[in-house]
Order: C-alpha cells, then sequence, then structure tokens
C-alpha cells in the first residue's frame, strides 16, 4: 500500500479504502469486501465442560469424562473450556448486594472459571493435560504438536469492559459465549456444551416436567420463541447468528458414558443450534 500526502498538509495516510472513513457507516461497511476467513485450527473440538452441570458434581461426573477425553484424545484434538458453577453464582450473588458494577462481577465469575480449570488440567496432566490462559492462543498449534491437551477457564476476557446487560448487572458474556468465541477466532471443527441434561428442552426439564426436548433448531428461530429458560446463554445464540467459522454447536449429556466420544465422531445426539440467517 503506497503512502500519499494528504492535500495542503503535511500528514501523510496508507492509501486504502479504509483511508479516512469512520467505520461505522452503513453503506461503506456493506461495500466491504472480505478474505474466506482462515481457521488456523480446522481439526479441533472445542469442549466446554460445564460447571454446575459436570465439575460441582465432584468425581462421580468429572472422573468419567476425564476418562472419555483421554481415551479419545489421539484421535480428536480438544480444548476443554471450563464453565463457574455454583460459586460463580454465589459470589455473583455477593457483588450484587454489594452494588458491585457488571465489569467487577466479570473479573470475579473469571476467577471461579479459572479455579476450575486448574483442576482438570491437573486431573489430565498425567496424559498431556496443560492448563492455558487467554494470551497462549498463538501457541495452542504447539501444544497440539507436543500432544498436550489444553484446558482453558470458560470466562471470555472483556473483564471490567465486560458488555452491559439489557437487564440488571449480571454479565451477559459468561463461560459459554467464551467457548464459542474461541471456537470461531481458531476456526475450530466443532463446538460442543456438555451439560447435565440431553440437549434443549422447551422449558427448563428439571423444574417442568412437561417439556419439549428440542433435538434440532436455528439460533435465529430460537431467539425468536423467547424462551423462558435455555440451555446455553443468549449470546451464544446472537453470536451464532453472526458466526463466521462455526456454524453450529452441539449440546449433550455428559453424565451418560460415551456420548462425548459420539459426539466427536460426528454423531447428532442432544441438541444442534445452527446458523439459520
Amino acid at each position: 500500500m503506497p503512502l500519499i500526502r494528504e492535500r495542503d498538509s503535511k500528514r501523510l495516510h496508507v492509501k486504502s479504502k479504509l483511508m479516512g472513513e469512520s467505520l461505522v457507516g452503513k453503506g461503506f461497511l456493506k461495500s466491504l469486501e472480505y478474505g474466506e476467513q482462515f481457521r488456523a485450527l480446522p481439526n479441533v473440538n472445542v469442549v466446554k465442560m460445564g460447571g454446575q452441570s459436570i465439575t460441582d458434581r465432584g468425581a462421580r461426573a468429572v472422573l468419567p469424562l476425564i476418562k472419555e477425553i483421554v481415551e479419545n484424545a489421539r484421535k480428536h484434538k480438544m480444548i476443554i473450556s471450563t464453565g463457574g458453577g455454583t460459586r460463580s453464582r454465589h459470589v455473583y450473588a455477593i457483588a450484587m448486594e454489594l452494588g458491585m458494577p457488571t465489569g467487577i462481577i466479570s473479573k470475579l465469575g473469571q476467577s471461579v472459571s479459572e479455579q476450575n480449570s486448574l483442576m482438570i488440567s491437573t486431573l489430565l496432566s498425567p496424559y498431556g493435560g496443560i492448563k492455558v490462559g487467554h494470551d497462549d492462543i498463538p501457541k495452542l498449534a504447539a501444544f497440539f504438536m507436543q500432544g498436550c491437551i489444553p484446558v482453558i477457564h470458560g470466562m471470555p476476557p472483556y473483564g471490567y469492559w465486560e458488555h452491559l446487560p439489557r437487564e440488571g448487572r449480571i454479565p451477559p458474556n459468561r463461560t459459554d459465549v467464551g467457548a464459542y468465541l474461541l471456537a470461531e477466532v481458531i476456526g475450530a471443527r466443532q463446538c460442543i456444551f456438555i451439560k447435565d441434561e440431553e440437549g434443549l428442552f422447551s422449558d427448563n426439564p428439571k423444574v417442568n416436567k412437561k417439556a419439549e426436548f428440542i433435538p434440532r433448531i436455528g439460533a435465529q428461530e430460537l431467539l425468536n420463541k423467547d424462551l423462558e429458560d435455555l440451555v446455553v446463554e443468549r449470546a451464544v445464540l446472537e453470536m451464532l447468528v453472526r458466526s463466521q467459522s462455526v456454524k453450529e454447536i452441539q449440546i449433550i449429556n455428559g453424565l451418560k458414558e460415551g456420548n462425548l466420544s459420539r459426539a466427536l465422531n460426528g454423531e447428532h445426539i442432544g441438541t444442534i443450534i445452527y446458523k439459520d440467517i
């Protein structure tokens, strides 16, 4: 790109289509052309291990999953992303009572998610498990070349700059969003959410036994339904609608042995939510 000098000025610019633009004009943004998005790790699976649904249950839920991850690690490259769970909800409640702003609450949630990543990476350490942080994303390929199983805390690094929610102060972008955004930025093969339910239902099946199971649905269609409760954070659906690389997510029941293996092998179990616009 050549340098050009502004008329009647000593200021230099790099000549490009973006020169002198505000980057907020609707028409201008629509006119831009992009190359196909680079997918750095297209053979890697991002696996989100739920905090409240899995980790908080202790050995009876976690250890069978650790065994299944190890059994699949040679065939399927995985990044394990950890949720916060009950302890994050406890600290949220205290912070809300004390009047903490959303950015502080987000930082508190990150610390709990990181505790869980330390525990999971320690359990996986005899098999190549390694705890990584957000700044280690460029090193992931090197870790995989060495046979490692990276474990990362799921809370996205918005921290003090967390987006303000439409209601209240609980951060809208929590560990489900972090796992999905990680999958999107590395161009992952797929993003699997391990929960303690079969997948998505029309209502919370723990409360409403008549809730209907939904095996497959579009993200925008699901947003339009405006259901009272969801098995994943609503912000994930908003991200999925705008996805570039990872255009569907899969939600499985991690309490059933073999479900993770089946999902890694491409079998449709649980619920698939896909980009539909």
